[in-house]
């Protein structure tokens, strides 16, 4: 089965990322080769958060689009990337999450796949 492992930047992990560039790196890249090699990492991707600002398009009902700055959903917590996990069970998952080595804010959600 497939997860999504949605990575949310917070003041406090973006001050870590800041503080120590380097160890934030190494820790991350770590985790990513340990993940990929044991065959879990599908894909991913990280988001540019700092050179620029998110978009939000919204869809009225008449289908006319409103375009604005910034993120869907404002607040301390940004959408910083995801990863696309393969694992046996949701506990699997679960402990993939739980072994991020930084301190944003995850969420896990399974993906629909085709039958």
């Amino acid at each position: 089965m497939k997860y999504a492992l949605v990575i949310f930047e917070t003041d406090a992990s973006r001050a870590q990322i800041q503080a120590d560039r380097d160890l934030y790196r190494k820790a991350y890249e770590t985790w990513i080769g340990e993940t990929a090699a044991a065959g879990k990492l599908v894909g991913g991707d990280a988001l540019d958060t700092e050179r620029r600002s998110a978009i939000t398009v919204r869809k009225a009902e008449n289908g006319v689009a409103t375009v604005g700055e910034g993120p869907v959903h404002g607040g301390e917590e940004t959408l910083g990337g995801w990863f696309v996990l393969e694992v046996t069970d949701h506990a699997e998952a679960v402990e993939l999450a739980c072994s991020f080595p930084t301190s944003e804010t995850l969420e896990l959600r399974p993906l629909l796949e085709s039958a």
